[in-house]
């Protein structure tokens, strides 16, 4: 995505920063490309160590963080960068300061800054008023920087990802919507089995078909896993979600379990960006199981931040 303003910061034009705010600003060939860096790092990790070398990334979690945190304080540490990881109570963010204020601020300190939010409006207002590239690192609507590294595990198993058929059961949150979002990006189909009151959002649906995308979603979890390559769930209860015992109960015939499994394809994979509630949206049996990729996709994070990052800051293609 380009900046718009034409303000100067650091003799850089605002107009040609490099933010990453949601795959659905990209040309698809952009991300392709950030994927074969992210595997080209993983092959060879020591290949861009003082790429970064002086940039400073700032780190903003309004909400608990281990894998967002930490793949990108490590990322930045292999490129030769360093971290800076902050919460709303360590800035004046948490006193009433305004967004735009504390974009500008920390624009004249550090090369690119991470928000990790319970608003998707905040990010963009980040956005608005930065100098610097800002990196979505979760928001109530979208995890882009999550599925990045979940094409990444998905094709280093099973090959190339475009025409594969992907089942999302549970429910139509912001992992859900950023699926929605790749399948249009990366030319997959996607089935989301979800019950109705916990559906994705119509806008992101309208502009993944817009755009091409075979995207189904029923409430029948048998159509939805028929021929899949891939299985994908997300904790039921996240950032700030306080639904409760009765959203558990609308999505608990939505687990994935070994019967759920056995209707997808024989070599199905299995995915699930944790944390997870192991008995609730996935069972023991299957996230420790033969098809599970889990911690090869939480590993996944780190080099996939890599890639992002090289994006952002050091003009990579």
């Amino acid at each position: 995505m380009r900046g718009t303003g034409a303000r100067l910061h650091r003799h850089r034009i605002v107009s040609e920063i490099r933010h990453f705010i949601g795959l659905e600003m990209f040309e698809p060939a952009v991300l392709r490309n950030m994927i074969a860096r992210a595997a080209e790092l993983k092959r060879a990790p020591d290949s861009y160590q003082d790429a970064l070398a002086g940039k400073t990334l700032a780190m903003i979690f309004e909400t608990p963080s281990t894998r967002t945190r930490i793949s990108f304080d490590v990322a930045m540490n292999k490129l030769g960068g360093r971290s800076i990881a902050l919460s709303p109570d360590e800035l004046q963010l948490g006193r009433g300061e305004s967004i735009g204020d504390t974009a500008r601020v920390l624009s004249r300190y550090v090369d690119a800054v991470l928000l990790r939010t319970t608003s998707h409006d905040s990010l963009l207002q980040l956005v608005q008023h930065a100098g610097v590239p800002i990196i979505n690192g979760l928001t109530d609507r979208t995890h882009p920087c999550q599925l990045m590294a979940d094409v990444l595990t998905f094709e280093e198993h099973r090959g190339a990802i475009d025409g594969q058929r992907i089942a999302w059961l549970g429910d139509g949150n912001n992992m859900a919507a950023t699926w929605i979002q790749a399948a249009a990006q990366f030319g997959f189909s996607l089935r989301l089995a979800c019950p109705k009151a916990y559906a994705p959002d119509s806008d992101i649906l309208d502009w993944a078909r817009a755009r091409g995308a075979d995207v189904g979603v029923t409430e029948n979890i048998r159509d939805a896993l028929s021929g899949a390559d891939c299985v994908v769930t997300d904790t039921w209860i996240s950032m700030s979600d306080d639904a409760g015992k009765q959203k558990i109960e609308a999505l608990r015939p939505y687990q994935v379990n070994e019967g759920v499994m056995a209707n997808a394809a024989p070599d199905a994979v299995f995915l699930h960006c944790l944390p997870a509630k192991r008995g609730l949206e996935v069972t023991e049996a299957v996230i420790e199981g033969a098809h599970s990729l889990v911690f090869d996709e939480a590993e996944n994070r780190l080099h996939a931040q890599e890639a992002i990052l090289l994006w952002c800051l050091a003009g990579d293609a």
